[in-house]
């Protein structure tokens, strides 16, 4: 540090021009009070470079600096997926750098407001963008984020929006437009929502339904990019011109063929098979709505809403803590389901067994899906038992410990394994997966 000091009063090095720019970097992440000699230093380097001085102003977004200074927007994006070669250009890079970095992570104590909090989203989406990714992209996948940038972002958020006065901010129409939904946000809202009245109430259900919407506008692409299923073998084909398979059937007669009259003789047509489920598949969702479950529980109440719309599907949900509430008759409306919850509490995952059993009519045509963390303690092994007769019945159980965008999962270890041996894995991470498994079996 000395020497870096020493040389700064000098003709300082590349090398020693951008570990000045890290140290203070550093300094103010971990201390928010300016440390003069590695502020001036900063400074100069920024200056000789041709850089805007607000590049070390944590006060002032990424966005306000580009909008000031347009041409500085290419360098931004992708900055930090792509260093790229030219060792000229590191002292400019990690003056970028420092400034995304302080701005997204250097959030600072107390009150938070909702002019902060919006600086603080669209910050975070530079950074995404830097990172190579879309604005949002590395929050929504945090759960199968391998590098855990993902979980630290959420988890950045989740910390202002508990810091903000957010009664207040609702209360507020001019201050209510500028939050931006996320599943934070959402979350203090679920949590909240009993306090609400008025225009507070009016503000935090807008949000509420236009998060909702956004999800669900997200999900529905992937339910329609998801696999379409296997075709039902046991339905013979339908014996009509469109579905002749004319291949094969020419393949299994050429035995037929007479060299003589230049003929094939046709004793037997084939068809192609097409029929897919008649019957309509009954999709049971049980959703664990205590707080430690709040992502999935949002996540897959949209989802089985979007499954409640496709044809031939009968899809019934229950939410659960210490009591069980059928929420069947709203399920095609994923904001009144949400408003109905109460986030919290305790589990008692053998009284929503209770509930959902009866709704088993045909076992073979049933799926079952239960989302918990299965932290159930005294009422873990009779869980595991209705499970399991409800899986040995026919019945298609389908565990989900996380399917969330914030933060990582926490599964209890002793239903994990015991799923794994029953042969119904836990299903954790992107809900991609849960996507998929739905989609294959009510095709």
């Amino acid at each position: 540090m000395s020497e870096l000091a020493s040389e700064s009063s000098g003709a300082p090095t590349e090398e020693s021009r951008r570990q000045i720019l890290y140290w203070r970097l550093l300094s103010r992440l971990f201390d928010p009070e300016e440390q003069t000699a590695l502020e001036a230093a900063s400074m100069a380097i920024v200056g000789d470079l041709g850089l805007p001085a607000a590049l070390l102003d944590p006060a002032v977004s990424v966005d306000t600096v580009i909008q000031r200074f347009p041409g500085l927007e290419p360098e931004f994006d992708g900055l930090m997926s792509d260093p790229g070669d030219d060792r000229d250009g590191e002292v400019r890079r990690a003056a970028l750098v420092s400034k995304l970095l302080l701005n997204v992570f250097g959030t600072g104590t107390g009150n938070v407001t909702a002019e902060q909090l919006q600086r603080w989203q669209a910050d975070a989406g530079r950074f995404e963008r830097a990172m190579g990714c879309e604005p949002g992209q590395l929050r929504g996948r945090a759960a199968g984020d391998d590098s855990g940038l993902g979980a630290a972002l959420a988890g950045i958020e989740g910390d202002l929006v508990s810091r903000m006065r957010l009664r207040e901010v609702l209360a507020d129409n001019r201050l209510a437009r500028q939050l931006t939904p996320s599943m934070s946000l959402i979350e203090q809202l679920l949590r909240d929502k009993d306090n609400l009245d008025g225009t507070a109430l009016a503000n935090a259900k807008a949000l509420i339904r236009r998060f909702v919407d956004e999800v669900a506008a997200v999900l529905r692409t992937q339910v329609a990019q998801a696999s379409a299923g296997t075709i039902d073998r046991s339905v013979p084909p339908k014996r009509v011109y469109r579905n002749l398979d004319l291949d094969r059937t020419i393949w299994k007669n050429l035995p037929n063929w007479s060299p003589e009259d230049e003929r094939l003789y046709v004793d037997r047509l084939y068809y192609r098979q097409t029929a897919k489920r008649i019957e309509p598949a009954r999709l049971i969702v049980v959703v664990d709505q205590s707080g430690s479950m709040v992502d999935s529980m949002v996540n897959c109440t949209i989802l089985a809403s979007i499954f409640a719309g496709l044809p031939k599907v009968d899809v019934h949900l229950i939410a659960y803590d210490t009591r069980a509430l059928d929420l069947t008759p709203w399920v095609h409306d994923p904001f009144e389901v949400l408003l109905r919850t109460n986030l919290g509490g305790g589990n008692d995952g053998p009284v929503a067994m209770a509930l959902a059993r009866p709704k088993i009519a045909d076992s073979r045509n049933t799926v079952l899906v239960w989302i918990s963390d299965f932290y159930e303690f005294d009422r873990s092994q009779p869980l595991f038992e209705g499970i399991e007769a409800v899986h040995r019945s026919g019945v298609k159980f389908i565990p989900v410990g996380s399917v969330n965008s914030s933060g990582t999962e926490s599964v209890n270890p002793w239903f994990r394994q015991r799923f794994k041996d029953l042969g119904t894995p836990v299903i954790s991470g992107h809900i991609r997966k849960l996507v998929t498994e739905l989609k294959n079996f009510v095709a």
